[in-house]
Formats: structure tokens, sequence, C-alpha cells
């Protein structure tokens, strides 16, 4: 099948497939990541190039650094037929010590030179502020961001898990393509106030997330699902812990059941439902495994009615899901 083609942004728009990749596991947080996990990766990214899944998601803390290593590799001698799009502001020390939120505008321009080091590329096509620097004026940060597009570094500036009222100061200082932020079945809170802010700026959304961090895919049945090593194992992640997971694990099977009348499986019709919030929304569901990547694929074949959206709607109110999506929610811009 072909992936259909959206535009991120109005004033500064990015052409991109529908439906995105997220590279992050391939190298952090979601089990075991050897040398073969690598390899798998790969692959991966290849196969979704071939299937046309063009926009590549990554961040220079993912490893940390070893991911835009391993898409910088993958991408070798295929540039051209994707849209690349990685992330500053998580600081991490080479050993994987977290250092902060480091949003000064020194910081923004040695990050975005390092990060093209390792993807091996002269440009990015979207850069986007991994969370807000309570610390400094987000006007400095993206004021450092709209330098590296005029120094022809980066195309298109991007915000990930910023308020409405920093999205519109950021936005004034330089057109912001794209919000990433998590959106799911499982996580609507945004549409009360960000949602809103960004479709009157003309500001794409990118979900990270969208299947739940695996939990609509109906994979997971239990903590025991998981492997040593998952982050999804820790009170990180509330949602997957005791009476919570039981309680969310419930919702998934109603989501299971709708996906079967359709003949499609959770993943596929929880991803459907994402891409039917509209064209300016893209989803970027990460894997590590080609199987994972053409399922998710397989999701952009399924119409859903508006009887299809009611009946989701029901079968999982949006106030439903158990659990905070993080553990610690301070680094989260509100």
């Amino acid at each position: 099948m072909t992936i259909s083609r959206r535009t991120l942004g109005t004033t500064s728009p990015l052409d991109v497939s529908a439906l995105g990749l997220g590279c992050m596991g391939m190298s952090e947080f979601y089990g075991p990541t050897d040398d073969t996990v690598e390899a798998g990766g790969i692959a991966t990214i290849h196969r979704a190039l071939d299937l046309g899944v063009t926009f590549l998601d990554t961040a220079d803390m993912y490893g940390p650094f070893t991911n835009e290593r391993l898409v910088g590799k993958a991408l070798a001698g295929r540039r051209d037929e994707v849209q690349l799009a990685t992330k500053f502001g998580n600081e991490r020390g080479e050993d994987g010590s977290r250092l902060g939120i480091n949003g000064r505008p020194e910081y923004v321009r040695s990050a975005c030179d390092a990060s093209l080091q390792r993807l091996g590329v002269d440009h990015l096509d979207l850069y986007y502020q991994h969370r807000v620097d309570q610390s400094v004026p987000i006007e400095e940060t993206v004021g450092a961001m709209k330098e590296l597009v005029v120094a022809g570094k980066v195309r298109h500036l991007g915000l990930s898990e910023a308020s409405a009222a920093n999205i519109r100061r950021a936005h004034a200082v330089h057109p912001i393509t794209a919000l990433q932020t998590e959106y799911s079945l499982f996580t609507r809170d945004l549409e009360d106030q960000i949602l809103p802010t960004i479709r009157e700026l003309g500001i794409g959304l990118v979900p990270y997330s969208p299947l739940g961090r695996g939990l609509l895919t109906g994979a997971i049945t239990s903590s025991d699902t998981l492997a040593d090593g998952d982050s999804r194992r820790t009170g990180y992640f509330p949602r997957f812990q005791g009476e919570a997971l039981d309680a969310n694990l419930a919702l998934v099977e109603r989501v299971r059941a709708i996906a079967e009348s359709k003949g499609c499986t959770p993943g596929q019709l929880a991803l459907a439902w994402v891409l039917a919030q509209g064209d300016d929304v893209v989803p970027i569901p990460g894997t590590k495994r080609v199987t994972h990547l053409e399922e998710n694929v397989g999701a952009a074949a399924v119409t859903l009615t508006e009887d299809d959206l009611r009946s989701l709607g029901a079968a999982v109110p949006r106030d439903a899901v158990v659990g905070a999506r993080y553990g610690d929610m301070s680094h989260i811009d509100s």
C-alpha cells in the first residue's frame, strides 16, 4: 500500500508521510539494545522507507547519542528520501547521567552541531526543543534555533511538551512547524488548550506514544510481558503498575472488540483513531521490529466512520485511563 502525505505547519510547512517512525526504542528504554537490536532497527528504518514512511524521529538523549548514530547509519545513501527530525534539551552525559533540561542559546548551537555530526547530515528537516527550560525565556531558546535556520543547518522548528502560552511566545519569534506531544486514545488532555492553540496558529501535531507505549496494541497482558530492563516495569510509568495496569487492560479489551468488528488489530484501530483527528496530525509510533512496523502501516488502510469514532469514545472515555503518563510530571511544561 502507499502511505499518503500530510503537511505540518502552514507558515513554515513541511511535507511528510502521514505516518512517521519513532526510533527511540531501538537504542534505549524498552528492553535490550544489543548489536542484534541495532541491526533490527536499521532493517526497520530501511523497510519504513520502502513502504513510504519517510518521517523519522530521534533525539540526542536517546542512548544517549547512540540512536542518532544508528539513524545516521541507516540513512547512508538515502538521506534525500527522508524528513529527519531530532531534538535537544534533555541534556545527558556520555555515561547516561541526566544533567537536566537545557535551553541556553549556546547549548542549542552546540547540540545541533553534535547532532548533525552523529547523524552524518548537513541539515535537519525539523529540530525540536525536547523540553522547555523553565530557567531560560523561551524567546532566547527559539532565537538561537532561528539562527540555525538562517545558517542553513535546520529547515523547520518544533517544540515538544510545551504549554499553550509558551507555544505562542515561541511562534512569535519564529514560525513553529510542529508540536510533538503524547496523544492517543489513552492521553487526550491536550484537547483542552494545546490543540486549539496550535490550530489557531497553524502548527502541526506530531503525537508520540500514539499506541499508549504499547498498551493499545493488545500485546501487553501483564507486567511480565515486558522484558527485564524495560522502563515500563518501573514506577516511571504508573499506567503499567498493579491495579492501574489491570484497569487499563480492561479498556484495551474494549478496543480489541471494536477492532475485531473492523477486521484489524487493536493497534491499527488505535492508530487509525489518531490519524482521524485531522490532516494536521502525524503520529510517530515507535518500533524496532519490521513486523510491528508493517502492522502499524496497515493502520493507514483502516477507515473510521463517525459511528466508529463514537464507539471508541464510549469504549475509552477520556478520563477512564488510570495513572499519570509519567511518575514525575515536573518536566512537562504546563
